[in-house]
């Protein structure tokens, strides 16, 4: 028979706990532990049959001999019901087990029998009352307790009824001489709780109405203030720009990227830390460490932020800030791009949207005007956004490559290469963007695939344009002795007919062999079309017949050239048709699509039309279908300088990276084509070319597309002397007119890196920042920026314009697709650093160009990805976090939630900081230099051991361009061994007696948060200045600012202590051993003893070196090293630390034995049905070749892991019988 034993007194809260809890015990399936019910006992337990000295009240004894346990806790677990103790009790049993342990934890400990009426919980009187009326105010949730507990039969079963308390002493408890009353009967008690209960209600409702205003004067609630964030905290401090921040005052509770990033950019600006000049004479005087000069990927001056501008700056500016701290000579330049086609269209809707205007009403000059106006008012946008960024450019040096010093370099060049030949005119295909009337380069042109028939909008249609269609149509065989044969074409632009000059068939094809020397008729016009025969027409592909129009299709323009066949142009730079018959004549060239295909049908010689997969080229401006039109144009002859280019890299002269870019340089290079350097508007760099026209009668009058009749010329006096030496005449006879065409914008962007430097004028930057060290930018420019600046650059000043090239990836979403407006995943860099909420984001949907369906679906597309908005994440995370996904190679997938992250390691970083410098003391001076002591401790050395590894990482990541390298190795330092072990393990130290330990602890503490800012800052710039700022200096002649302090190098920290590692990753596998039993176990609030039992005495004498940090880290009790051969204790579980030390976790009194196998069957069970299903599942017919291979190996993970789960629920079993 088991014997609960309990006390005798009425108001000992624990032994009434057991009472409960055994009758919950009775009511149920019995008690938790699988026995019969206990017989009560109000005596105290015989000493001569408990093992152990007399035990607290109350104490069970399971049965004579058996287990002995004493605490409340402790007994009620045993008795109540096993449903009480975890999830398969049912939700009121679950509610229960709360109320009681909410009563053990919170309310007992504070009120015991002595307090109780002075705390206002219980009347000082006979009658069991509870909780007075003031009381009840304070401790609403105690009486909802109250109230829910004393309702249940067996609360009532033990403790009898209990009331509250109505503040109404009866008469015989005021103070007097009257002799007490007798006690109340339960009847008694009973009748007058429920008159109490009514009252009590009655008043409630009485002083509840009274409170309420009448119905006529009800006043209107008042407005909800907006609640403010917690956890966004400004700062507020009287800061003029330029001033340095300050920081006298207490660190903030928590990290605020708004505090924090506060004050710190233009104090840096002021203080001139960015200019290459600082702490030296001129940028010329000799510097050992070296130069570092890199050039800024000029962004559009119409541009704002996006997240690959985000993604540039951060890598730039990273690598900026590294060299700059190691004392390199460091310039950072940055400058704008006037951006032609991308300006012009937003200044000629400005123009249209306020004052009616085109372009062309109000002329080229006062149009021009306009745009320098516009660009003076927004065009600095860019610049203070990167500001925001962090970004560490010499501003004094920003260039804008409309500005004088720029336009001279490119009208040079221009000259120079026109002088060589380089340069010259022709009459060639083009990109043509019909709305913007003027050519285009690739990298403007959008490539949307179809994969059928799509109607898509066209800029000046009213009615969408169906594309993605073949459409088949004959021509007649002319002489033919039969008007039935044909030649049938097939074409997805059925209106270029109009500009067919002949069909190609392939040479070896026997249908068309007939034909050779014969002719075509075309239906609509009097010319005939010959049969060519050419090896580029697919035999196998339609009819194997292919018609050729040269003037509008790149291919068909290289056949017109080897056949020396006419190139009719049918379309103006508008779209309208040309050159063809009525009624074709002047209708636009979609209209006339309809019209020619109704009139083939007219005529009978439609064949067919059906779907067919192909790429619509659009303009990336306009939006407008590219049209391939025959234009006079600028080109640039590429050859001969991309064979140099390509040469550069061959000789490793120019280093490119990631080295799998240089394949497609050297593709590129190899297959180039002449640049067409032509664009027809008005804003941008004019063609320093001028037509000639001689006013001799011996002369005869030239053509646009022959190029001796042009000239170029630094001015127009030069030019018109150059024509005049070239025809023989005097310069009196010369007239000359300019060019109207502009430059393609990549043009002057190719000679950015020396035209900022006043090229072809020698300067002293030129001199010394010229070749540049690094060109950093995103692959998808690989050919049309970067091959450029190499040509370029070789070609007009023999130099390389920089030693390497480091290609970054590009970013996408998170679900890897292309940023795109219409799909609502475009992410605005400052929406990030700031947070948006959902209805922001789609505000800003609305005041784009995009068609109200589209809003739709983007709306959509960022309810999907942002529910609740973009979080506040704060430039350092930003930047953080772009660097650390650069390991994902050509494409960044990029996760919100992950940036997020980041600012939840922004404010370790602050915590860590805050507690270290409370720590550290008022009073601390830091040692002139970082080198250790002889008092250091064992976790002193180690932690200085990492640091060092943390530093080498840094340097050679840096190196090498591998910033996940160099961001994992500083997160994992700080986070992982700084925060989580060093600081645990320095608590018990800093709190210590030993002074000369603890000094040396402080020291090292000191140069760690040093060194970790210091390693930090090219990354995380403001959080890391900001708590730089906070420490005090070891010497007087600091550097002011973090970002121009030395930055860690592996000479300066040479810590490296392979023997403290190794003690110490004992340590860590050790704790980590114990915490997983303790999950396992679920013992998170009960410290357990340890015992480590170890294979040599060299092992044990390490664990015993450690077990004092395994004790901290792990939250354990006794850390006990067992000598060899010793017995490990019963009612451990056990785990393995390494191969060479097990773990052994006291279990025993701890765990309930028969609960813990109940739910391990339970989970036996449903992991052995889940193996068996998987063994079934790949045990199946055809499941080898019917199912993915991808499926195979995660169902192959799958049950892996299973059976692992099973072989611990094993063991887990097999510990839990032995302890029953």
């Amino acid at each position: 028979m088991s014997i609960l034993y309990v006390s005798p007194h009425p108001d000992a809260f624990p032994s009434l706990r057991a009472l409960i809890a055994a009758r919950y015990g009775e009511a149920g399936e019995g008690p938790g532990w699988g026995g019969a019910h206990p017989r009560i006992s109000l005596q105290p337990p015989p000493t001569s049959r408990t093992p152990f000295p007399p035990p607290r009240l109350p104490a069970l004894e399971q049965g004579p001999g058996g287990l002995w346990v004493w605490g409340a806790t402790a007994v009620a677990q045993l008795l109540w019901p096993a449903g009480l103790g975890g999830p398969g009790g049912s939700r009121a049993a679950v509610l229960v087990q709360q109320w009681v342990s909410y009563a053990d934890t919170e309310l007992i400990p504070a009120a015991c029998g002595a307090t109780l009426p002075a705390l206002g919980l219980r009347s000082s009187a006979q009658d069991p009352q509870v909780l007075d009326p003031s009381a009840r105010r304070i401790w609403g949730n105690v009486t909802r307790w109250f109230i829910t507990c004393v309702q249940q039969a067996e609360f009532r079963a033990v403790l009898g009824e209990v009331v509250l308390y109505s503040g109404a002493r009866p008469l015989s408890q005021q103070p007097g001489p009257e002799a007490p009353a007798p006690p109340k009967t339960a009847t008694q008690l009973k009748k007058e709780a429920k008159k109490r209960e009514k009252l009590e209600k009655f008043q409630q409702k009485q002083k509840t109405q009274q409170q309420q205003p009448p119905p006529a004067e009800k006043k209107p609630k008042p407005e909800k203030r907006g609640k403010r964030d917690p956890g966004v905290i400004t700062y507020d401090l009287p800061t003029p720009a330029g001033e340095k921040k300050d920081v006298s005052g207490a660190m903030p509770d928590s990290y605020s990227p708004q505090y924090v990033e506060a004050a710190w950019y233009p104090w840096w600006e002021q203080q001139g830390f960015f200019k290459p000049e600082y702490g030296r004479s001129s940028v010329s005087a000799p510097n050992p460490r070296g130069i570092f000069m890199m050039c800024i990927p000029p962004p559009n001056v119409t541009g704002s932020l996006h997240l690959g501008h985000a993604l540039t700056n951060a890598i730039q500016d990273s690598l900026t800030r590294w060299h700059r701290m190691r004392g390199e000579t460091t310039l950072w330049n940055p400058g704008c791009d006037h951006a032609g086609i991308a300006t012009q269209v937003v200044v000629e809707k400005k123009l249209w949207r306020e004052r009616g205007l085109s372009r062309h009403q109000l002329g080229r000059e006062a149009f021009l005007q306009e745009v320098w106006k516009w660009k003076e008012e927004k065009g600095d946008r860019i610049y203070h956004q990167l500001k925001k960024l962090g970004s560490s450019l010499d501003w004094n040096r920003a260039c804008f490559t409309m500005d004088p010093k720029l336009s001279a370099a490119v009208t040079e060049a221009f000259v120079r290469l026109h002088e060589e030949g380089v340069i010259y005119r022709s009459t060639r295909l083009v990109n043509w963007s019909c709305t913007l009337n003027s050519a285009i380069s690739d990298i403007e042109v959008d490539k949307k695939e179809l994969t059928g028939r799509t109607l898509l909008s066209v800029p000046g249609y009213k009615e969408k344009v169906e594309f993605g269609v073949l459409v088949s149509f004959a021509y007649k065989v002319q002489g033919s002795d039969s008007d039935e044969e044909e030649v049938v074409v097939a074409t997805t632009r059925i209106e270029t007919m109009l500009g067919d000059v002949a069909v190609a068939v392939h040479p070896k094809d026997p249908r068309y062999q007939h034909l050779k020397g014969r002719s075509l008729t075309h239906p609509f016009l009097s010319r005939s079309l010959p049969v060519v025969f050419d090896d580029f027409v697919d035999m196998e592909f339609g009819t194997g017949a292919v018609k050729i129009t040269p003037a509008h299709d790149q291919n068909d323009y290289e056949v017109g050239q080897r056949h020396r066949l006419e190139a009719i142009s049918i379309m103006d730079s508008r779209g309208a048709l040309i050159n063809v018959p009525p009624p074709f004549l002047g209708l636009p060239r979609f209209e006339a699509r309809k019209a020619v295909l109704a009139a083939l049908k007219e005529r009978g010689l439609f064949r067919g039309v059906e779907d067919n997969p192909m790429v619509v080229p659009l303009c990336n401006r306009s939006k407008d279908v590219v049209e391939p039109l025959l234009r006079p144009q600028w080109y640039v002859r590429c050859g001969e300088m991309a064979q140099a280019a390509s040469a550069a890299v061959t000789r490793g002269d120019l280093r490119i990276l990631p080295e799998a870019h240089q394949r497609t340089w050297h593709a590129w290079m190899d297959n180039i084509r002449d640049w067409c350097i032509s664009r027809q508007l008005w804003w941008g760099h004019r063609i320093p070319a001028y037509f000639i026209t001689v006013s001799d009668p011996a002369v005869p009058p030239g053509e646009d597309p022959d190029g001796r009749y042009w000239v170029s010329g630094r001015s127009e006096a030069e030019a018109r002397e150059k024509a005049a030496k070239e025809f023989g005449v005097s310069p009196d006879k010369i007239s000359l007119q300019q060019d109207e065409d502009v430059l393609d914008t990549w043009f002057s962007s190719g000679l950015f890196p020396f035209s900022i430097f006043g090229w072809p004028n020698q300067s002293e930057d030129l001199t010394v920042f010229y070749p540049g060290t690094l060109l950093e930018t995103g692959h998808d420019i690989l050919f049309f920026w970067v091959a450029r600046m190499v040509m370029l650059g070789l070609k007009l000043t023999g130099k390389l314009p920089f030693r390497e090239v480091y290609l970054h990836a590009i970013v996408r979403d998170a679900h890897g697709r292309k940023m795109s407006k219409s799909l609502g995943n475009v992410i605005d860099p400052l929406d990030v650093i700031h947070g948006v909420s959902l209805q922001g984001l789609h505000d800003q949907l609305l005041s784009s160009n995009l068609d109200p369906s589209e809003v739709e679906k983007a709306k959509e597309g960022q309810k999907a990805d942002f529910p609740a908005g973009i979080p506040e994440c704060g430039t350092d995370a930003l930047r953080f976090g772009l660097c650390a996904y650069t390991s994902q190679g050509r494409d960044i997938n990029l996760d919100v939630n992950r940036i997020l992250g980041y600012r939840h390691f922004c404010n370790k970083l602050w915590n860590a900081t805050k507690f270290a410098l409370r720590g550290l003391g008022k009073g601390f001076v830091p040692s002139p230099t970082s080198e250790p002591g002889d008092h250091e401790s064992l976790v002193d050395r180690w932690i200085r051991s990492r640091l060092t590894e943390a530093v080498r990482l840094s340097n050679q990541g840096f190196q090498a361009y591998d910033f996940p390298a160099v961001t994992t190795a500083q997160y994992s330092f700080w986070l992982y061994e700084l925060c989580d072990v060093y600081l645990e393990c320095l608590k018990p130290v800093l709190n210590g007696v030993d002074q000369v330990v603890a000094e040396c602890a402080r020291q090292t503490l000191y140069t760690c948060l040093d060194v970790g800012l210091r390693l930090l800052s090219p990354f995380m710039p403001f959080v890391t200045e900001e708590l730089f700022q906070r420490l005090p200096r070891r010497t007087l002649q600091a550097p002011p600012s973090l970002c121009i302090t030395p930055y860690p190098e592996p000479s300066e920290c040479s810590w490296k202590d392979p023997e403290a590692e190794a003690a110490m990753d004992l340590a860590l596998s050790i704790t980590r051993a114990v915490r997983s039993l303790r999950a396992d176990y679920n013992l998170t609030r009960i410290r357990p003893d340890c015992f480590l039992e170890v294979a040599d005495e060299a092992t044990g004498a390490l664990a015993s070196a450690v077990s004092a940090y395994v004790q901290v880290l792990a939250s354990a009790g006794v850390v006990a090293v067992l000598a060899l051969g010793a017995p490990v204790p019963q009612g451990c579980a056990v785990a393995l630390a390494s191969d060479r030390c097990s773990v052994h976790l006291q279990l025993q009194g701890l765990v309930d034995p028969a609960r813990e196998l109940g739910k391990l069957q339970a989970k036996r069970s449903e992991a052995q049905r889940q193996a068996q299903r998987l063994r079934e599942r790949r045990a199946a017919s055809g499941y080898p070749s019917k199912v993915p291979l991808e499926v195979q190996e995660a169902d192959r993970a799958k049950l892996q892991q299973t059976e692992a789960e099973l072989r611990k629920v094993d063991e887990a079993i097999a510990l839990f019988q032995k302890m029953l």
